[in-house]
């Protein structure tokens, strides 16, 4: 089985990467990324073949969608901030390019897994957050993410794609990048942290989010492409914990053996306030899922920043 990753040297790409190349049943990995965020670096010690082009261009991707069995779709211009800066290009990567992808799986008949996200519910308070809930997204990557889902489930339904349109919420862990403007909150506090500096906390702290482990996504995903599970709806890959920004830091401090300083600025434009998955349809379509503990997740997590922090500060 030969199975194509888009924004396979990102974050989520490349640890779903690794973790393909761990199943017997997979023959070839092949990581699709422009590297416009992700890292080729990412890839390192692993035989995954890095073809270094855009999901902008339909031809390229055509070509070698056709050389697959399946395809993960996790490429995308993430953070709801860098939509706010330019809205059009998040709709270009995370519209205009899911329906490329999409149209090179039409084709073959390609099985598609994609990521969508819980940004889609935006506005919508009620908790949990399940999958027939209106959709009201707050910022322009939320609708951008909207529409690449709606799309695939009406290619579904128009042509019968396979697909299978999962919701991501808040997903961290190793690879994970800090340092920028647009870092994920779970890296930007742990290279704070690290560094002995306070953490910047978005209002006042006790906004909340329902934190995934990428190991536990990476499984899912991979799952899914080996048995070829398909949905006619959007699913939810979270399992409905709910901890806030300031229990975080409080947990993180544990983790880092240290007290977090805790830092607070101005609300962001776009954010929710809390997120909290139903994970109903997740374990129907996964009933052996089991998610690692948010406590055992910031361990592996600050464990691969210290250790790339060791790796940088070697002499060479």
């Amino acid at each position: 089985m030969r199975v194509l990753v888009t924004g396979g040297a990102g974050f989520i790409g490349a640890n779903l990467c690794r973790e393909l190349t761990a199943r017997a049943e997979i023959g070839e990995v092949i990581a699709l990324d422009d590297l416009s965020t992700g890292r080729a670096e990412n890839l390192d010690g692993t035989d995954v073949r890095l073809i270094r082009e855009t999901i902008l261009d339909p031809d390229q991707v055509s070509k070698h969608v056709s050389e697959v069995d399946a395809v993960v779709h996790l490429a995308a211009r993430p953070s709801v901030p860098r939509s706010l800066t330019d809205p059009v290009a998040s709709h270009d990567v995370n519209a205009t390019g899911t329906i490329n992808v999409l149209e090179a799986c039409r084709r073959g008949s390609v099985h598609l897994v994609l990521a969508s996200s819980s940004s889609v519910y935006g506005s919508v308070r009620d908790l949990p957050k399940h999958e027939d809930l209106p959709t009201r997204p707050l910022s322009p990557y939320g609708a951008s993410k909207l529409a690449g889902e709606a799309y695939a489930l009406a290619y579904g339904a128009s042509f019968g794609l396979p697909v299978l349109p999962f919701r991501f919420f808040n997903v961290y862990g190793p690879l994970q990048p800090a340092g920028h403007a647009y870092a994920a909150v779970i890296p930007a506090f742990i290279d704070a942290a690290l560094r002995g500096d306070p953490v910047l906390v978005h209002g006042d702290g006790g906004q909340t989010r329902d934190f995934t482990f990428v190991g536990t996504v990476t499984g899912v995903l991979a799952d899914a492409v080996l048995r070829r599970v398909t949905s006619a709806e959007p699913v939810n890959l979270a399992f409905g914990t709910r901890v806030s920004l300031l229990e975080l830091t409080r947990r993180l401090s544990t983790v880092v053996g240290t007290a977090v300083e805790v830092r607070h600025g101005p609300s962001r434009t776009g954010d929710v306030r809390d997120s909290q998955a139903a994970d109903g349809r997740l374990h129907r379509l996964f009933p052996e899922a089991v998610p690692v503990p948010l406590e055992t997740g910031l361990e592996q997590t600050v464990a691969w920043f210290r250790e790339s922090s060791a790796r940088t500060a070697a002499p060479s």
